[in-house]
């Protein structure tokens, strides 16, 4: 089955958000009984975080390769670079689901350190003990409350505040759960993981196939043919992927100039990052930051 890959604007028009409910950067779902037929045969990944709260009923989800049971009152983290394989739900599931963009991840230094967290890539499904599972389902009703407002000048700055203190909940969360290490269950698997730890930690440099695949000791022919037949994307599409989401990160939590932002990336001018980046995100990099 194709992996389907939605944007924020994309998954604005699959769900048919009404527009006046579009804050820049984040999304709100409250998917109710028509959540089986919905979600299974629908194998996607959505191009920020996404955090799913299990309200009632349950459903079974390939989720980076394994396979989890989500029952109410679970908490589901799906960082950027995953794929989630809903499998089955329950007639009664219900859960609230929240999207953040890469571009809004980007502003936050906090929201960066979490979206690379290792703990949390091979343990996306959590459940909170009885008193904080009250009060983060209070909280997660109150922000969904939030967002449904009508328009105002401030609104997408609290969602933003909210959004960060959700995200600060659930790093609390992991910081209390022991240390999990890579569960991949067969070597393609295994290969794609590490594939991920090396872009996460090299592709602020290194741009290059040949690259990764030395480091992973298989020919970048093969890797790419794993990736896309896994992931969907190529190698260069990852790199590409990772190497914009430091980029507009640095350009718009960070006051160093565009020439100092290249230089730390590595590229080889400032025209080759600028026109890098218009290609890869239809912007320059100074209409980025100013947006």
């Amino acid at each position: 089955m194709k992996t389907q890959f939605y944007t924020l604007d994309q998954v604005h028009h699959h769900y048919t958000i009404d527009t006046q409910l579009k804050s820049k950067g984040i999304f709100i779902l409250h998917q109710t009984n028509a959540l089986s037929q919905e979600l299974v045969d629908n194998k996607h990944q959505f191009e920020g975080l996404v955090i799913s709260f299990m309200l009632k009923g349950s459903m079974r989800a390939n989720i980076h390769f394994l396979s989890h049971e989500i029952n109410a009152n679970d908490t589901v983290v799906i960082l950027p670079q995953l794929t989630i394989d809903p499998q089955w739900a329950s007639e009664n599931a219900e859960m609230i689901t929240v999207g953040i963009s890469l571009d809004f991840i980007s502003t936050f230094p906090l929201l960066r350190e979490f979206i690379t967290n290792d703990q949390i890539r091979w343990r996306p499904v959590i459940r909170l003990n009885t008193e904080e599972q009250t009060l983060q389902q209070e909280f997660v009703h109150f922000l969904q409350r939030y967002y449904q407002k009508g328009p105002s000048s401030k609104k997408t700055e609290v969602l933003q505040y909210l959004i960060i203190a959700l995200i600060t909940m659930l790093s609390e969360a992991y910081t209390g759960l022991p240390k999990s290490s890579s569960q991949s269950t067969n070597r393609t698997d295994e290969i794609i993981d590490n594939f991920y730890v090396l872009i996460s930690k090299y592709a602020n440099q290194q741009r290059s196939a040949k690259f990764y695949a030395e480091k992973l000791h298989i020919t970048a022919q093969y890797l790419t043919t794993l990736l896309k037949r896994r992931t969907g994307k190529s190698i260069v599409e990852w790199i590409d992927h990772v190497v914009i989401m430091h980029a507009k990160s640095l350009l718009k939590s960070s006051s160093r100039s565009i020439k100092e932002i290249s230089n730390e990336l590595e590229f080889g001018n400032t025209s080759l990052f600028c026109r890098y980046f218009k290609r890869n995100t239809g912007l320059s990099p100074k209409k980025f930051r100013d947006d």
